[in-house]
């Protein structure tokens, strides 16, 4: 069975995070996604860990994408690109605005040879604005779009994710844009278009009501910590035996369980627990409470007495913890993956399962310029032409 997007081709020309991601997103699901990077190898082939001199981060987030080497700087490269797009439905990139003009590969242009050509620009800032120019990471999207300023404990500083979280969350945005754009496209019978994502943006989406709490109320949120604002008890606690875990009451129903659980049903009675900023408000109560009782027991016990009242907990992974829990066992979210240079190796799997069409991971991260030959060969390059391109560090 093929996935939903078998017979979409792709050009991955994005690099580092957000936009590869939002191709590996596409290519899961069948799409057949063509990565080109500098004949120097893309960045992220440098970054993080890495085994026998194999980076590991490539291996997952360069899955089922096919890998061709392409100088976009030179007149043949940009000749290549002009080629490849004439034969694929989607463009994916991430160069500062005004980089793909400069190389003659306006979408303007790439619209001419392609009508139904979608492109999805992927920077820090979006193409228009006083920002626009500047280099953009996930790192400033974290800091600018709030949720620095709201992580963390309220007599600390700002607190930045350790991982790409602002670069997920817009992969997920382009994905999403794309398989719209392609909707219009294929079932409204709309030509293609050009996709302005600002690595800023989806994460301030997510982050709540903040914009109209502020617009209406004036309402700055502030750090809290592990609390929330809009309930408790919410935090972690540490278990007698030196294990944290997570207790969510967003539910009125699951804080009366809690309270009931952890031997402190009186306060249920109170005025202040019928609702969850009532309850927010007297957290270190609460949070005592809980606290108290979890302290006293180990994680096993805990999370099954947790259970058994139908009160929800969770303990806080790593990702070893990950590895062995059966649950995420039973869905296969960390999955087995066949690799020619390092054999069996695991990593995440798909994000979701579909019942008619699902996706797989087909291979895992390819070497640099491993499909220039199949790939350009298709555009009518043979072997000659491509050691000359080569020569000229074109691919």
């Amino acid at each position: 069975m093929s996935g939903p997007l078998t017979g979409l081709r792709i050009i991955d020309a994005a690099t580092l995070f957000a936009g590869p991601m939002a191709a590996m997103l596409l290519g899961d699901f069948g799409a057949e996604v063509i990565k080109v990077e500098h004949p120097r190898g893309d960045p992220v082939r440098d970054h993080g860990y890495q085994k026998d001199g194999i980076n590991l981060w490539w291996k997952m987030l360069s899955r089922n994408k096919k890998t061709v080497t392409c100088n976009l700087s030179t007149p043949q490269g940009q000749d290549l690109m002009r080629r490849l797009v004439e034969t694929s439905d989607v463009l994916i990139e991430n160069f500062r605005p005004g980089t793909l003009e400069r190389w003659n590969l306006s979408p303007d242009n790439l619209l001419e040879l392609n009508p139904g050509l979608v492109i999805a620009r992927v920077t820090g800032f979006g193409q228009s604005g006083p920002y626009s120019s500047r280099p953009g990471f996930g790192t400033l999207a974290e800091s600018m779009s709030g949720f620095a300023a709201i992580t963390g404990e309220a007599d600390g500083p700002p607190v930045l994710p350790p991982f790409g979280l602002a670069d997920g969350i817009s992969a997920l945005a382009v994905a999403n844009a794309v398989q719209m754009c392609l909707y219009h496209r294929d079932t409204r019978g709309g030509g293609g278009q050009i996709i302005d994502l600002a690595i800023i943006e989806p994460i301030l989406s997510i982050l709540g009501p903040q914009p109209i709490w502020y617009d209406q109320l004036g309402v700055v949120q502030e750090r809290v910590g592990n609390r929330s604002v809009n309930n408790a008890p919410r935090n972690t606690y540490m278990t007698r035996d030196d294990r944290w875990v997570a207790v969510s009451t967003s539910a009125h129903n699951v804080a009366e369980r809690v309270m009931k659980l952890v031997g402190h049903a009186q306060v249920i009675s109170e005025p202040w627990f019928g609702t969850g900023r009532g309850r927010a408000q007297h957290a270190e109560e609460l949070d005592a409470m809980v606290g108290g009782w979890i302290g006293q027991r180990d994680l096993d016990d805990v999370v099954e007495q947790f259970e058994q009242a139908s009160a929800a907990i969770a303990p806080v992974y790593d990702i070893a913890d990950i590895f062995e829990d059966p649950q995420y066992q039973a869905l296969d979210s960390i999955t087995s993956v066949d690799d020619p240079d390092l054999g069996v190796i695991r990593m995440q799997n798909l994000m979701y399962r579909l019942s008619a069409t699902p996706g797989a991971i087909r291979w895992s991260g390819r070497g640099i310029g491993a499909d220039n030959e199949a790939v350009y060969g298709e555009l009518g390059l043979d072997s000659e032409d491509l050691k000359e391109l080569s020569a000229q560090g074109v691919i």
